[in-house]
């Protein structure tokens, strides 16, 4: 074999893998890209949940308000409504089983939600109320009926504000 062949089959054999150097900078690259992208997909994850809570809330509000405007427009029967309840829905469950039309005999029920749904950020169908009546500065629901809701989380949105503020 001449010298020019070896030359040729060493440095062949030389560049055949990755060095020992070369897989620790490559390793230690990927480690601080990945510690950068935790932070973000964890910021991501928590803005979900904020517009999801944001829904929700826009949806139940939708719900009794239109609870609301059939009660003070007597479409709802009286028997369905609670006295002194302001034409509220006593809970949020009535608004799920539905409620009989005025002068319906046939008995069917006007349904305002499907469900009660579960509140994002607690991941539990556990909801703080208020009552038309309550105090708003009150952190206790009176009862009587459902005016308001909110979240029972104690945590702060990326915005700052109050989860349970909303």
């Amino acid at each position: 074999m001449t010298m020019m062949a070896r030359w040729r089959q060493t440095k062949a054999a030389n560049e055949s893998g990755f060095t020992f150097i070369e897989l620790v900078v490559s390793t230690a690259i990927l480690a601080v890209l990945a510690a950068g992208a935790i932070p973000l997909a964890r910021v991501s994850m928590k803005r979900t949940r904020e517009a999801e809570l944001h829904r929700t809330l826009r949806d139940v509000r939708a719900a009794i308000d239109k609870f609301k405007d059939m009660a003070d427009q007597q479409i709802l029967s009286p028997l369905e409504l609670q006295a002194g309840g302001d034409n509220y829905p006593k809970d949020l469950q009535q608004l799920v089983d539905g409620v009989t039309l005025n002068n319906d005999a046939s008995g069917k029920k006007m349904r305002f939600l499907r469900r009660i749904p579960i509140d994002p950020i607690t991941g539990k169908a556990d909801w703080k109320y208020r009552a038309y009546g309550d105090d708003p500065k009150s952190t206790v629901w009176g009862g009587g009926n459902v005016y308001d809701l909110a979240s029972k989380s104690d945590g702060t949105a990326l915005d700052g504000t109050k989860y349970k503020e909303w």
